[in-house]
């Protein structure tokens, strides 16, 4: 299957990028803004598979930290918020296919990805980690080109573990990722710090962290189809503003037990 890293090199090789400007946006010659605030209507996508930060509950809503952080900005923006899930190794292509308006996903900010998109945000930060179950006998990341590690398909830890040569397994999103690790199905995982970390705070899982990982802190942004200066101006004022005000707080609190910027 293709990952995003593979379209973005593809598409860039290619040339493709200009025509899919061109088929998708009209060469960016009308701002987006004007668009969604007509429809009063902003469509976000996300893969539904990545709790705390977007999954699927009990009652088949799709809830957590990026939703509410979605609806605040449409809410502030004074337009609805309509969320869509879809495979995260299309999510770009999909944005591209004017299928959603934006991706407010937890998408690391990335310069590859940077050629395709524009970015709201940072929106908070967080640390590639590797994570193994308690008591394994994999302690350094020397020792991960000896087993098999899993990783979530279309994700910048996939193309990172690709490029140490790892032997990896792939999967559609953290809780099946998280699964197959406890079931010994992969030896070790590679994935954001932050809702693993979580999940074993809750005791879902008993895991450990390889500690000799050197990585540095990734942006999580909003992304957005490349040309409407003025969509972007107005989704970051209101993720501003609700960083001043407390709410943005409120809202990492009831989904991530803390401040993440």
């Amino acid at each position: 299957m293709t990952t995003i890293y593979n379209f973005i090199k593809t598409a860039v090789t290619a040339g493709a990028l200009a025509v899919a400007a061109l088929a998708t946006t009209g060469a960016a010659s009308a701002d987006e803004y004007d668009t969604i605030m007509q429809k009063g209507v902003m469509r976000i996508a996300m893969s539904g598979a990545y709790p705390p930060f977007n999954f699927v509950n009990e009652k088949n809503e799709v809830v957590g930290f990026d939703p509410a952080i979605g609806a605040e900005i449409g809410r502030r923006m004074g337009i609805k918020v309509e969320i869509v899930t879809t495979a995260w190794d299309g999510i770009i292509a999909g944005l591209l296919a004017n299928k959603y308006d934006a991706i407010v996903g937890s998408m690391s900010i990335t310069e590859e990805r940077a050629q395709v998109v524009d970015f709201v945000g940072p929106y908070y930060n967080t640390k590639r980690a590797i994570f193994t179950k308690a008591g394994s006998p994999i302690v350094s990341v020397a020792q991960l080109g000896d087993v098999t590690v899993g990783v979530t398909l279309g994700e910048t830890h996939e193309q990172w573990a690709r490029e140490q040569g790892y032997k990896l397994r792939t999967y559609k999103g953290l809780p099946e990722l998280l699964m197959e690790l406890d079931n010994g199905r992969v030896d070790a995982i590679v994935n954001d710090s932050i809702p693993v970390i979580l999940a074993m705070k809750e005791g879902s899982y008993d895991l450990a962290v390889v500690p000799d990982l050197v990585t540095g802190t990734i942006g999580a942004g909003i992304a957005i189809r490349q040309g409407s200066p003025k969509l972007i101006a107005a989704m970051q004022e209101a993720l501003d503003a609700m960083q001043a005000d407390g709410t943005y707080l409120t809202i990492a609190n009831e989904w991530v037990g803390g401040d993440i910027r």
